[in-house]
């Protein structure tokens, strides 16, 4: 144990190595980093899960600066993560509230409230109607919702305002899923196109399910493994956790196929049964984590808190060396795969 002292001027970097000798959430904290350095040093496929309003809550830039910097190499969100970054993308920002506001008088207002967070829900409106528009033009044929969000993101830029997480996304060519898009505005925007007969549409998240099984396949048949940073839980946790676990519809004895690292930032925990509080121990009887070698940690704090400080000390002690690791490159035209550079 080493009793934290207190040094003005020390980074984010430093206070996180100091927390990772002390105890509690601070310990885990620090091992967080650790945890997510050695990903960042290995040939290892970074999967980001990400749950929870945390783009209104002002953390847009971070995942845009994980994207552009490849701290991670795929995302899994919820949709309406990815709809307020749309939102955002196209110049309608969220504002500071308070959480005792009153939401009829918002109502009347056309405000919409997430705790101490506000939105326009006239401009939300609006971009609603910007994904409705552009799924008009899509033809009437199966897409994954990684095909779509990528066909998404690359329409954004040229009406962005500002670098948001779909045009970051698509710019680097990093694949995103959304198990559940349609519990969001971008479902219902689809829906809302498909309702005036304007566009048949289809999401095949069957085949998502497929792409990303092979994104871990693929990975270790090129001598990689793969490795989860987890925020919040619900759906976007388990999508990612279960990719290590459909080796088996190739017929082939794929027990290998396990993530060998796990960060997760929650405030759930395990006793009340759900999946979001569940353990990586109790992950590992289903298959999901290696069972001698993986290397996990969960963080119980707010997302907003640990987030931040997590992200800038990585950023901190690997800026030199991020940009030349090995790293998977994705094939995300044409049948999904991913090859290694580096």
């Amino acid at each position: 144990m080493q009793p934290f002292e207190v040094r003005p001027g020390d980074s984010a970097s430093d206070l996180l190595r100091k927390m990772a000798g002390t105890a509690f959430q601070a310990r885990n904290l620090g091992r967080a980093a650790e945890i997510w350095g050695q990903m960042l040093a290995g040939k290892t496929t970074i999967i980001f899960a990400l749950s929870g309003a945390l783009v209104p809550a002002g953390m847009r830039k971070l995942l845009v600066y994980l994207i552009q910097h490849r701290y991670i190499d795929c995302l899994v969100s919820t949709g309406a993560q990815l709809f307020h970054d749309l939102n955002e993308t196209l110049g309608r920002p969220h504002y500071q509230g308070h959480p005792e506001m009153d939401d009829a008088a918002l109502r009347q207002q056309r405000v919409v409230r997430m705790y101490d967070v506000l939105a326009d829900d006239r401009g939300q409106d609006a971009s609603e109607r910007f994904i409705k528009a552009f799924a008009e033009q899509l033809p009437d044929q199966p897409f994954t919702t990684r095909a779509f969000l990528y066909r998404l993101g690359q329409h954004l830029r040229e009406h962005a305002g500002d670098e948001g997480i779909l045009t970051a996304a698509a710019a680097a060519g990093i694949p995103v899923f959304c198990p559940a898009l349609g519990d969001s505005i971008l479902g219902t925007a689809l829906a809302w196109a498909r309702y005036e007969g304007k566009s048949q549409l289809q999401i095949d998240i069957v085949q998502d399910l497929l792409e990303t099984s092979r994104l871990v396949e693929q990975t270790e048949r090129q001598g990689g493994r793969t490795g989860l940073v987890i925020v919040g839980g619900g759906t976007p946790r388990n999508y990612a956790q279960q990719s290590a676990t459909l080796g088996y519809m190739a017929g082939e004895d794929l027990w290998y196929k396990t993530h060998l690292y796990a960060i997760q930032i929650t405030t759930d925990v395990p006793q009340w049964g759900g999946l979001s509080g569940a353990t990586f121990e109790e992950s590992k009887s289903w298959g999901k984590f290696d069972l001698a070698e993986a290397q996990t940690v969960h963080v119980y704090c707010e997302a907003t808190i640990a987030l931040p400080l997590l992200a800038t000390a990585v950023a901190e002690r690997h800026q030199d060396s991020v940009g030349g690791r090995s790293r998977p490159i994705f094939q995300l035209e044409g049948e999904f795969s991913l090859s290694w550079s580096g």
